[in-house]
């Protein structure tokens, strides 16, 4: 076994390089405290209950499956949110589920259900081609992860996740449509009808998507496009969500690709735009768009009202 050293908490602890279980942890002498430490300082990452690994690990898809086959038996099957995570699309949380780590969703066939403590489970019925296998794990495949995300999460999460999904192993938004049919009378069925339409794997980011997923529920304004290109003398520059007909547009700043540093860009850039193009746009930040303050859909019908009124 790979071994590498590193610390956690005030004494020396010889890491794995894998993913290991907080049994084996007690095990080795640890307790809970210096887990939780170890997460707190950035040493360990906590990617699911009962599971850690050393953040010197990179994360790639081996290392997802390795964290999966510490807790999911063999004839088990990774479903929802967990096969979009193992799938490539990023893990679409609400507000403050980062604090919470979350239980693998992994269902059996029926007749059959895990109780181990770490997994949301159940018994589910599969299709001949809902399932696939990666390195010995079973998991739903890309379209069938897509039907289910779009029925059984809040749907701006849905939306993010089906959009990274479909930006990542390329179904169509007719075989979506399709396959939203065999759930009929199912749990969330409406919405997953209601979005299939709309998956783009255009979008930037998932915080574009729940965006794109309110704008869409406000009634009598155009439906916006996405990335929407603006030619300068400086090379192309992209608008994340808009209707060109109006030259309106509304952009997401989030703090990962959007800091302090990109500040100064941003606004010579849609500066530029709004100058030369005659844009209006709007910048959104995650106060806007999550919680019970979020005011992102009169921000923007404000924008399209004006933009009408230009228009004149």
């Amino acid at each position: 076994m790979n071994m590498l050293a590193t610390y956690v908490g005030p004494g020396r602890l010889v890491l794995p390089g894998r993913p290991f279980t907080r049994r084996e942890a007690l095990g080795w002498g640890l307790r809970d405290a210096d887990l939780a430490a170890g997460v707190a300082s950035g040493t360990l990452q906590h990617p699911m209950r009962g599971v850690y690994y050393g953040a010197h690990l990179e994360e790639d898809l081996a290392l997802r499956i390795a964290c999966l086959t510490c807790v999911v038996p063999e004839d088990a099957v990774v479903t929802d949110r967990t096969a979009a995570w193992l799938l490539g699309a990023p893990r679409v949380l609400a507000p403050g589920d980062h604090l919470v780590v979350p239980k693998v969703s992994v269902f059996r066939r029926p007749g059959y259900r895990l109780r181990n403590g770490l997994t949301r489970s159940g018994e589910r019925s599969f299709g001949p081609d809902d399932v696939m296998s990666i390195d010995g794990i079973e998991v739903t495949t890309p379209l069938r992860t897509a039907l289910d995300v779009g029925r059984l999460l809040h749907r701006d999460q849905a939306l993010g996740v089906m959009d990274a999904l479909q930006r990542q192993h390329g179904f169509t938004n007719d075989e979506l449509i399709l396959g939203a049919d065999r759930f009929k009378r199912a749990r969330g069925v409406v919405q997953l009808r209601d979005l299939a339409p709309h998956v783009d794997g255009r979008s930037g980011s998932p915080a574009e998507s729940a965006t794109r997923s309110k704008w869409l529920r406000i009634p009598s304004v155009p439906k916006p496009d996405l990335q929407i290109k603006v030619a300068s003398p400086f090379g192309s520059y992209f608008l994340d969500l808009g209707v060109p007909h109006l030259k309106y547009a509304v952009e997401y700043d989030g703090e990962d690709f959007h800091g302090e540093e990109d500040e100064p860009h941003d606004r010579q850039r849609r500066a530029w735009i709004r100058r030369r193009h005659g844009w209006i746009i709007d910048v959104v930040r995650k106060e806007n768009l999550f919680g019970v303050h979020g005011d992102v859909e009169g921000i923007i019908i404000s924008g399209i009202e004006a933009a009408r009124r230009r228009l004149r």
